[in-house]
């Protein structure tokens, strides 16, 4: 009986030494897996901080971004409106100026085929033609002589003095070629003012795509990161309380592992004052005068006290040998102390401790199976998504050289087409002096050619008055005039009034009184006078004729320069509107890479996250699965041998 406490004792002491064991396993291993969720959790919320704040920046940029997409559709289409309204005044200006125009092109068309037919006074006489040919004189450019010839003519009345019709016409003509190369460069202007309102309407509908396009797509990343934010925030909190739950936790562990330490040293010191107290207790009734003594006095089932009797209990005992022979080497299933706590106790039979290992056995294996379907499915799925990120990443390198040529291409083409406006602007100024000193230059050539022609004429009418009187063989009559019909008719009356006076006094005149008379000339000084005349009359000429080359010559580089000037120009405007459309493709490149740029780096975040999540799904088990696979192949060995204990195998051999 004594033995049997001692088995007991010892049953029970091993009972208690693994529980002891599980519990100061359980301690050293929760402090470990602890203080990592810990350190984790540490961690991680500093990283959901960071990543609330980037998110929430990156939301308020987003939204400041969009108000000022918004304002930049809306100044867009405010400028398509203005240009359309500005387009719209500029074809009305252009309607009624160049209708004016070829309204006096037509008149003065008309007075042109007038004169050439010789009907000089109907321009006189005709008050409507009269009057537009008056306000052109003083609207268009010319000189103070045509003017002030033009200006007579019209003021005279048929029958009286006016200048001859040849100038005239040579006026009028002047007159059609000034107005049909104004309708002609203002038509020019207009057609450049529209063709400059398509494409401004041009670029700034691409602007309003791009910016639509901007606007779409950053409404549904706010929304995305809006999402992302409160998740966030919620993860955070789980976090936050799950950190504070595991130090209260922790914290409580050490308490409960140092009192668990305590109750078992307290636990040992009994056990072994017990054990002290059974075993001199059994030497002093196994002492041989005891045995005496007690064969002599006791009766013979009093001797039980000291037999041991072989029990299933022993039979528990070899098959929790058998487990625990695995424990050494590896770490037991929890499911499997639960086997161990069935073989302690008494209560359960084997059959059901038989099923419960089947069952267990069952559970590994399918434990087993799903590490190995994890382990594949994690392998391929790690592999792929760092294959894409490798791809994202060179894609977003692409992308940023690409932008950076696309912003360096919108540079250079700002930079050339700022030189381009300042060469046309430059050459639209040099065109405007070159004009105004043509204009100034032919002035001052028709202004000194009247006055040399008058100078000449009236020096030659000089010569030919002396002539008639020093010289009259020399002397030129001028031209008799026609008479007028009223002018015959005055003339034959006067010649018959003379006749009939002559007639009518038949007395003879008395005759005149004797008188020298006689003029002595200065025929000497008048030929020196006219001598100087006549080098006066050349110096003029040939002034005038190197007047004119010089105006050739002027005429023919101005000609030249404002040919070169109008194809530069165009070449120019050309060139700039290129540009122009060039910039703008530009630009919408510019867009379109900053929002690929954009897209590919929330691919890749998104990206790097899954990574991330699927290392720390995977890493552990990856990292474990050789030691897990072995373990549970050990705890399978270890409970077919239970199993054979409990079924009456022996492994004492």
């Amino acid at each position: 009986m004594l033995q049997m406490m001692q088995n007991k004792i010892s049953a029970e002491g091993e009972k208690k030494q693994a529980i002891y064991d599980k519990f100061m396993c359980y301690c050293d291993n929760a402090d470990e897996m602890l203080a990592g969720a810990i350190k984790a959790a540490e961690q991680k919320i500093p990283m959901l901080e960071s990543a609330i704040g980037e998110d929430a920046a990156t939301k308020q940029q987003l939204d400041i971004d969009l108000q000022a997409h918004g304002e930049d559709r809306i100044g867009a289409k405010s400028a398509i409106v203005k240009a359309g309204a500005l387009r719209e005044k500029e074809a009305a200006a252009y309607a009624k100026e160049s209708a004016n125009m070829k309204t006096n092109l037509a008149g003065i068309d008309d007075a042109i085929a007038k004169v050439n037919q010789g009907m000089g006074g109907f321009l006189q006489t005709n008050t409507k033609m009269a009057s537009m040919l008056q306000d052109l004189s003083v609207t268009l450019d010319m000189s103070s002589v045509d003017r002030q010839l033009l200006s007579s003519f019209l003021s005279s009345r048929q029958g009286g003095s006016s200048p001859s019709l040849g100038p005239l016409l040579g006026i009028l003509e002047g007159m059609a070629k000034d107005i049909t190369e104004d309708l002609a460069a203002a038509t020019d202007a207009e057609t450049a003012d529209i063709q400059s309102y398509h494409d401004l309407v041009a670029i700034k509908n691409k602007e309003l795509n791009a910016v639509t396009s901007s606007i779409e797509t950053k409404m549904v990343r706010s929304g995305e990161i809006a999402v992302e934010h409160a998740q966030q925030l919620n993860d955070l909190d789980d976090t936050t309380e799950d950190l504070a739950e595991s130090k209260k936790f922790f914290a409580d562990l050490d308490v409960n592992c140092a009192n668990k330490k305590k109750e078992w040293a307290n636990y040992q010191k009994m056990q072994g004052e017990e054990r002290v107290a059974l075993a001199d207790t059994i030497k002093l009734l196994n002492d041989d005068d005891a045995l005496e003594m007690f064969k002599k006095t006791l009766p013979a089932s009093s001797a039980n006290l000291l037999q041991i009797k072989v029990s299933s209990k022993d039979i528990r005992k070899k098959a929790l040998q058998a487990l625990q022979t695995a424990r050494k080497t590896t770490v037991i299933e929890p499911r499997v102390d639960f086997v161990e706590v069935a073989l302690h106790g008494g209560k359960i039979g084997f059959g059901k401790i038989v099923e419960l290992i089947d069952a267990l056995v069952v559970e590994l294996k399918k434990d087993q199976s799903a590490d190995d379907e994890k382990k594949g499915y994690c392998g391929a799925e790690l592999d792929k998504t760092e294959d894409r990120a490798k791809v994202l990443s060179q894609d977003y390198s692409d992308f940023e050289t690409s932008l950076d040529d696309a912003k360096e291409a919108v540079s250079t083409f700002t930079v050339e087409i700022e030189a381009l406006s300042d060469g046309i602007t430059a050459m639209d100024k040099e065109v405007a002096v070159a004009t105004g000193t043509r204009k100034e230059e032919n002035e001052d050539f028709t202004a000194t050619a009247a006055s040399n022609a008058a100078a000449v004429d009236l020096l030659k009418f000089a010569k030919n008055r002396l002539n008639k009187f020093y010289n009259p063989s020399q002397y030129e009559a001028p031209p008799k005039r026609q008479l007028s019909e009223d002018e015959q008719i005055t003339a034959s009356m006067n010649s018959l009034t003379q006749v009939s006076l002559h007639g009518s006094d038949s007395a003879a005149p008395p005759p005149p009184p004797a008188a020298n008379l006689a003029y002595k000339t200065k025929g000497e000084e008048s030929s020196g006078v006219i001598r100087l005349i006549d080098n006066l009359v050349n110096d003029v000429e040939t002034e005038m004729q190197q007047a004119e080359l010089e105006e050739k010559d002027g005429q023919s580089d101005y000609e030249k320069f404002m040919s070169h000037a109008a194809g530069k120009r165009a070449d120019d405007s050309k060139s700039m509107t290129d540009k122009e459309a060039a910039l703008a493709d530009a630009e919408m490149s510019v867009v379109n890479l900053k929002k690929e740029l954009y897209n590919t780096g929330v691919h890749m975040q998104d990206t790097g996250k899954y990574l991330g999540s699927l290392h720390a799904e995977c890493d552990w088990l990856l990292n474990n699965f050789d030691i897990r696979k072995e373990a549970r192949v050990d705890e399978i060995d270890a409970l077919g041998k239970a199993k054979d204990v409990l079924s009456g195998a022996d492994y004492s051999l």
